[in-house]
This record gives C-alpha cells, sequence and structure tokens, in this order.
C-alpha cells in the first residue's frame, strides 16, 4: 500500500514561514521524482518545486528564491521550507511521487494534502 502523507500546514502571517514535510512509504522512494503541487479554490493545480535523487532542484517562477525543496532517501521523507510568505501562497499543498517505467508509462502518486493559509 503507497501512502504520502504530508504535515506541517497552517496559517501564518504575511512574510512568515511554514516547513511542510512528506513521508512516502510503500514505494522504493530514491528511484522516485518527488515533488510539491498546490491548488487554490477554483485554481488549477500547479507545481511549485521538484526533486529527484541525482538532480537538483526546480521551481515555479513565483517562489524561485522564497522557498527550497530538499529530501532525505534514507527517511523516505522529501520537505518544502516556504519563507517570505505571501497571501498569493494560500492553497492546499500537495505531495506527488512520480516514476518513468517506460516511454509510455509513469506511475503517479498523491498525498491527501494539507492547507496553508497565509493571512493577516
Amino acid at each position: 500500500q503507497v501512502q504520502l502523507v504530508e504535515s506541517g500546514g497552517g496559517l501564518v502571517q504575511p512574510g512568515g514561514s511554514l516547513r511542510l514535510s512528506c513521508a512516502a512509504s510503500g514505494i522504493t522512494f530514491s528511484i522516485y521524482a518527488m515533488g510539491w503541487y498546490r491548488q487554490a479554490p477554483g485554481k488549477q493545480r500547479e507545481l511549485v518545486a521538484g526533486i529527484t535523487s541525482g538532480s537538483g532542484p526546480n521551481y515555479a517562477d513565483s517562489v524561485k528564491g522564497r522557498f527550497t525543496i530538499s529530501r532525505d532517501n534514507a527517511k523516505n521523507a522529501v520537505y518544502l521550507q516556504m519563507n517570505s510568505l505571501k497571501p498569493e501562497d494560500t492553497a492546499v499543498y500537495y505531495c506527488n511521487a512520480d516514476h518513468r517505467l517506460s516511454d509510455a508509462t509513469v506511475v503517479k502518486y498523491w498525498g491527501q494534502g494539507t492547507q496553508v493559509t497565509v493571512s493577516s
């Protein structure tokens, strides 16, 4: 049974910080690309940050310089450090894992999400 469980969301004031965590089980973690997505009410789900075991992280332009994604393969975990938070960052944040089995087959898993609200 594959599980991705997010934690660390909450209410924070503009300019504040939060650290999200995602604990994975049931997968060979090191071979999966990991990412954080977010979805605001009525909006499309978007990729915030992604990281593999063998390459550097990638970020959406809107969070570059403020957010940092990291992973710990020994702990089967991926993190998102969010600094200088803005109201526009308010969304449900989802952990994602994916692995390409062939040119036509990609396995993707999703967590249930954790709410991040940035408001004064």
